[in-house]
This record gives C-alpha cells, sequence and structure tokens, in this order.
C-alpha cells in the first residue's frame, strides 16, 4: 500500500550572527509543541518558493524574495498516515521584522544548539546540512 505523499516547504532564515529561526507549532495543531522551520504544506500548482514567500508572509510578516531562496537540502520521511517530502530553501536576507503573526513562540537559535529543541521527525536530519553549511 502506498502513503499519500505530502509535499512541504521549509526555510531557514539565518540572521546576521548566523542564528536559525525555529518556531514551535501551537497547541491544537499536529505535534503541537515541537519546534520546526517555517513554511508550509505546498498548494495544487504552487511551487515550493511560491509557498514559502506566501507562508513567511502569513506566519512571519516578512516579505521573501524568490531570488533570495537557496535550496540546500530535503527530507523524506515516512509518519504513520503520510509520506513528508520536504524541501528545505536557506534564506538570509528579507524586508521587514519577524513577528509571529500566529502567536507561535518563535526561538533565533546557533546552528551547534538546535538539537536542544525538539522537532518533528523528520527535521531532524535537516540539522546536519545546516550545521555544515554555517
Amino acid at each position: 500500500m502506498s502513503a499519500k505523499i505530502l509535499l512541504v516547504a521549509a526555510c531557514a532564515l539565518v540572521d546576521t550572527d548566523g542564528r536559525v529561526l525555529l518556531a514551535r507549532r501551537p497547541e491544537g495543531k499536529a505535534m503541537a509543541g515541537l519546534w520546526e522551520f517555517p513554511g508550509g504544506k505546498v498548494e495544487s500548482g504552487e511551487r515550493p518558493e511560491e509557498t514559502l514567500i506566501r507562508e513567511l508572509k502569513e506566519e512571519l510578516g516578512i516579505a521573501v524574495s524568490e531570488a533570495c531562496l537557496a535550496p540546500l537540502t530535503f527530507a523524506s520521511h515516512s509518519y504513520p498516515d503520510f509520506h513528508l517530502l520536504m524541501p528545505l530553501y536557506v534564506c538570509r536576507r528579507w524586508e521587514g521584522t519577524v513577528t509571529a503573526m500566529e502567536g507561535q513562540q518563535l526561538a533565533w537559535v546557533k546552528p551547534n544548539r538546535l538539537r536542544d529543541y525538539d522537532m518533528p521527525p523528520a527535521d531532524v536530519p535537516l540539522i546536519a546540512h545546516l550545521m555544515a553549511l554555517l
């Protein structure tokens, strides 16, 4: 039996101090309380870059240009109900101030401290790639 494939785009926002932004999943959502890279589900007819531009505006109130989204790696992880395919982009430039628009907790984290945060299983393997880059 083949699982439904869910395509989700994620972004590692990196500030001038080399810290990465994590957002905590709010109560009432699947995997509530876990920390993740901002992003969201790729809608029908949407490219992952368009998803990130839309989601980063909705979730964090920032404007990101497609030229500033650099693909880094991806996660491929089987959950009980679906298979997650998640490209991870890196973004170092945006307009506006990062703000928790949906009441979520945010944390700017040095790459070597990312493992201190409980994350969904699909996100964990991405840490090594970020540590190598940053």
